[in-house]
């Protein structure tokens, strides 16, 4: 009698389960929730088992193969969300499972390509792609699919290898490459003997006197030490080799062990233990109503609503997540708390650390496969009790989950937007509270329109912390006494204070010009900056733009230097000596004549985050600069680096982008300076103007976070725009109130739903004939089943070529225009619900 299993399959395409039966050598070894190797097809793939099942839907079923992993991947309560999440957006649950594994332990089927070596390729007549093929089989041999993707990168590659190997000239099959990431073994050493039977040993070690010595200050430092030894520690403090080693494990005298050890990331990580502060009445009272909900989890009730905490910038949102933190696993229960943006994980680990210090974990892609699979799997085994990380951290396969934090949760870096499947971060982490029987906490300075709507109306808990508290008294007083200044007294008791927000003034960058100032930085800030350097406090700099400059054209034609597979501009990288295209990384050197019309007037123009740093230090000799973005980050602890020495004062004034909007508590931080406010304001997408409004805010929110003060100073060409008067005058409501009366006359979220459908080829034509085509489906499903959705488009993109594809989209608009489109097959296109942006 088989045992029946329910599958999964691990493929992208595949939106349906399959059922296998259990060889007898592994009826008990799986589980719901367990990785398998299944036959399917052809193919061997990877499968996760969801159920066990009486009876098949075939006669004759398959059987399981393999089990990647002894205990399962999933839990229960994660399976159930990649249902629900493969079911909202229109995605296959194969997608969604891939979602949760670590990287290196998912694996997909990929194919095997051999160059057929009885074939001679040079009587034939090939086209250049196919000859690049070719050669690219001769020079490597066989590739799978990955590598050839790597090497013939924005390529439509595929169908030429299809024809190849009908013609006979490849062969091609498929495999299922083996998981590339493991437990991590090291070898240790201890004595093979007790260690009172040293004394009594006889025997000569080496012919060699200083050997022979040498091998004994081994012998007697293993028996020294309680555990295992790392042959490092021997070689480091004896000056011992491998081959000493090696020769006292030939006369018994020690033996080797391999044992495991975890890739941990947080293992060197410093922090100071701290106890929690007093509350201020008005964290008092969002802290109360809180523990409430968290009574509901301890009780296994079901856990209500979503919390949101609507604080402004410096409000003491951070202590609040931290407490419940707190009471959520003092009642044996555990914590995800969710980060928008790398950049801001090591600083919020460290808060976290210095509260929960052996129970933190953090999860994020610039760690190793191995760090990320070794902290996969101590969650797993119950060893980490908190989580901390961006989105990718929500999948954390935690048991006895009781608290889901998402904090700054109107950040559009929590949905996956950029590749398949796309989700919501936040929609997911309310969904995945529901399921798992926990609270969600989100909290912002600056949430979302539709957020703020719900909370106000009701379907959420709101929350207010309206006043900034003070904060680093005892930092802030060793700075002041070391440059002999004397702290401002603000009303309250210790941390309890309220600063106020930081004052922020306006400047029309066109009055600027009338005056005769051609420089990017206006009087204002100009003497800003000399005063923060005179008193020896510190100043941020923004532009959400990279580079030195932003666009280069030729003067005599204005022919604009672009990338030839994204039709977007090249920017100048001064560091880098040429052009770069920021969305798939083309460079090139700067042409020295224009392609167009052979003229040598190339001018380079536009500001980015680079060309700001090159003029401080111009502008302000003497100056120490640090630049924060994507440029000065890529390598691994970038981030902490520059945090730390910025927050050590290793440098005046930190210049940067979106990154340092972020959550950021630097204390003597009095400045900060917007080069241009208005950027992203004008994009055709009904968010731009929210966004706009959001990062203003976030990023004032950096100043005056002590008793130093704080001035910020927006520099613009558009001072009476709506979004940038209300983030100068920290009008939030003001804002919402504006922006819901435009939502509602266009019919934009809250009020309705929308849905964004995209096609991309490499041909223009046919990208454009698919979305046509697609469009007058959509229009007689319409008219046939008469479903209240509005259908726009098809247009171009906004980007209209990305990665050497054309794009072209149809949004529907409804209440619920993703039901429109459930069960109906659109091969090729990609399906985004609630999109994140109709660029």
């Amino acid at each position: 009698m088989h045992v029946y299993v329910e599958v999964a399959i691990n493929l992208p395409q595949i939106s349906d389960s399959f059922h296998y039966h259990l060889p007898p050598e592994l009826v008990g070894a799986v589980q719901p929730g367990s990785l398998v190797i299944v036959p399917f097809g052809k193919q061997r793939v990877q499968g996760l088992v969801l159920s066990f099942i009486e009876t098949p839907d075939v006669a004759e079923t398959r059987p399981v193969e393999e089990v990647v992993d002894e205990k399962p991947a999933l839990t229960p309560s994660l399976m159930s969300l990649a249902e629900w999440m493969a079911h909202e957006t229109l995605s296959s649950l194969g997608e969604m499972i891939n979602l949760m594994l670590p990287s290196g332990l998912s694996q997909y089927t990929d194919t095997l390509v051999h160059l057929n070596d009885e074939i001679d390729t040079t009587a034939v007549d090939f086209s250049p792609l196919e000859k690049r093929i070719i050669n690219l089989l001769k020079k490597r041999g066989d590739l799978r699919g990955r590598q050839m993707e790597a090497s013939l990168r924005h390529v439509e590659w595929r169908g030429i290898l299809r024809k190849l190997a009908r013609q006979g000239i490849v062969d091609t099959h498929s495999i299922l490459p083996e998981p590339r990431v493991r437990a991590k073994h090291v070898r240790k050493v201890c004595l093979a003997i007790e260690p009172s039977k040293l004394e009594d040993l006889d025997i000569s070690l080496s012919r060699v006197h200083d050997v022979h010595e040498r091998r004994t200050n081994i012998l007697k430092m293993l028996a020294q030490e309680p555990g295992l030894v790392e042959p490092r520690q021997i070689y480091d403090r004896i000056g011992a080799k491998n081959y000493d080693l090696t020769a006292l494990e030939e006369l018994d005298l020690l033996r080797f062990v391999e044992v495991q050890v975890w890739r941990d990331p947080l293992e060197d990580a410093s922090y100071i233990l701290a106890a929690p502060p007093d509350l201020t009445g008005d964290q008092q009272r969002v802290w109360e109503t809180i523990q409430e909900g968290l009574e509901s989890v301890r009780h296994d009730e079901p856990p209500g609503k979503p919390y949101l905490l609507h604080g402004v910038t410096g409000s003491g949102k951070t202590e609040i997540y931290l407490r419940a933190v707190k009471e959520t696993l003092a009642m044996g229960k555990r914590a995800i708390v969710l980060v928008p943006e790398i950049s801001l994980t090591p600083q919020t680990v460290n808060r976290f650390l210095s509260r929960f210090p052996d129970q933190v974990g953090v999860m994020h892609s610039q760690l190793s496969e191995g760090e990320r699979y070794d902290t996969w799997r101590r969650a797993r085994n119950g060893e980490l009790s908190v989580i901390v990380g961006p989105r990718s951290a929500l999948f954390m396969p935690m048991e006895d989950l009781g608290l889901i934090v998402v904090d700054e949760c109107h950040h559009e870096s929590y949905d996956q937007s950029d590749r398949p499947p796309f989700y919501r971060g936040v929609k997911t982490a309310r969904a995945y509270a529901r399921l798992s029987g926990a609270m969600v906490l989100l909290g912002s300075a600056t949430p979302q329109v539709t957020q703020y709507y719900r909370a106000i109306n009701g379907s959420w808990t709101y929350l207010e912390l309206p006043k900034r508290i003070l904060a680093h008294r005892e930092a802030i007083a060793q700075h002041a006494r070391r440059l002999g200044i004397e702290i401002p007294l603000h009303p309250g008791e210790g941390s309890t204070a309220d600063l106020g927000l930081p004052e922020v003034s306006i400047v029309d960058m066109r009055q600027e010009l009338r005056k005769g100032n051609r420089s990017i930085f206006s009087k204002d800030l100009q003497s800003g900056i000399k005063k923060v350097l005179d008193t020896g406090q510190q100043a941020i700099l923004f532009l959400n733009r990279l580079g030195t400059a932003t666009y280069v054209f030729c003067r005599d034609c204005g022919y604009v230097i672009k990338c030839p597979r994204d039709d977007k501009p090249l920017t100048y990288h001064r560091s880098r000596g040429g052009l770069v295209c920021h969305t798939c990384g083309y460079q090139r050197n700067m042409p020295k004549a224009c392609p167009v019309c052979g003229g040598n007037q190339i001018k380079q123009l536009g500001t980015g985050t680079e060309k700001v740093e090159q003029l401080v230090n111009q502008n302000f000799p003497g100056v120490t600069t640090l630049r924060w973005d994507t440029e000065t980050t890529r390598a691994k602890g970038a981030h902490e680096r520059i945090l730390k020495a910025f927050s050590d004062h290793k440098a005046d004034i930190l210049v940067g982008t979106q990154m340092l909007t972020k959550g950021l508590d630097l204390p003597l931080v009095t400045l900060v300076g917007v080069i241009l406010a208005e950027v992203g304001l004008n994009l055709p997408d009904y968010l731009a103007t929210e966004r706009t409004f959001q990062v203003l805010t976030q990023v004032a929110g950096r100043a005056g976070r002590s008793p130093l003060g704080g001035k910020v100073i927006l520099q613009t060409y558009e001072p009476d725009n709506y979004a940038i008067q209300a983030a100068a005058n920290h009008d939030f409501t003001g804002f919402y109130a504006k922006e819901m009366a435009y939502r509602r006359d266009l019919g934009y979220p809250p009020f309705k739903r929308l849905v964004r459908l995209e096609y991309r080829h490499y041909d223009s034509q046919k990208a454009e004939k698919a979305a046509f085509e697609l469009a007058e489906h959509l229009k007689a499903w319409n008219t046939q089943e008469n479903h209240p959705v509005d259908i726009i488009g098809p247009a171009p993109c906004f980007f209209q070529r990305l990665y050497g594809r054309y794009r072209w989209q149809i949004v529907l608009r409804g209440d619920d225009p993703a039901s429109f489109l459930r069960d109906r097959q659109l091969p090729d296109w990609m399906v985004e619900v609630d999109p994140s942006s109709l660029l």
